[in-house]
């Protein structure tokens, strides 16, 4: 069964492990987390799951120039969240490789309460008290989807287009939170955490290097420079 896309109709391709390529059996394998790039966002909405968010003009620089990093190198596959603005940053850097654009489910925005509000969890809730009752555990979050189940659907999707292609490397567009949480559980971090401490800039290259089903190390870079979070500002 082919899921629906949210916020589109038609269908999309369904994530898929496919026979893997010859490869040296010693050789590493690497699964690169691409952040989307900037969203057209002047609301200044937490946009979550919702539909209708693309990229702005900036964003779509950002993915090229992405796609311009990444290009050159032993993609196997590209993968993108079924969101819109990932789906725009993956297709430069697919076109870029010269291969389609799978869709993976699992590597969706985070489930989020304050989803459709010009604001997230922090001080602008103050003025919101209806609100407070969701800032109960900023551990787990209680405001939404539990930082161990993104983990857990992240961690699921990296090993498996990883073991799909042995030796190769794979491209998973994705969001900042989902990107984030990964990291700092390949990494053996706690998985709460500030998140105006995030290292994961817009269009931003998260890259897990194995040998077979083993971390070798986490590389991180920014090909299109440094972004943080600006006061008031919200998205992912």
């Amino acid at each position: 069964m082919t899921p629906a896309r949210p916020g589109a109709t038609g269908p999309i391709r369904q994530h898929r492990s496919p026979a893997p390529e010859a490869a040296s059996p010693d050789g590493l394998t690497t699964v690169h987390l691409v952040r989307h790039g900037e969203v057209f966002n002047p609301e200044k909405i937490l946009y979550g799951r919702l539909p209708g968010f693309r990229l702005s003009e900036a964003g779509v620089r950002q993915a090229k120039i992405t796609a311009e990093f990444l290009a050159g190198r032993d993609v196997a596959a590209v993968v993108a969240s079924p969101l819109e603005r990932a789906q725009q940053t993956a297709a430069p850097i697919a076109q870029a490789l010269g291969v389609g654009v799978d869709v993976d489910p699992r590597l969706i925005e985070s489930r989020n309460v304050f989803e459709g509000k010009p604001f997230e969890a922090g001080p602008a809730l103050i003025r919101y008290p209806r609100m407070w009752r969701v800032l109960i555990n900023p551990f787990r979050p209680s405001w939404g989807e539990p930082y161990s189940e993104i983990a857990g659907r992240m961690i699921a999707a990296v090993a498996e287009w990883r073991d799909a292609f042995p030796g190769r490397e794979v491209v998973l567009v994705s969001h900042q939170l989902p990107v984030w949480t990964t990291r700092r559980a390949l990494e053996g971090q706690k998985l709460w955490h500030r998140p105006d401490r995030r290292q994961c800039a817009l269009a931003s290259v998260t890259s897990a290097v194995y040998s077979a089903d083993r971390l070798v190390r986490v590389d991180y870079a920014e090909p299109n420079g440094p972004s943080t979070n600006q006061p008031g500002s919200v998205g992912a």
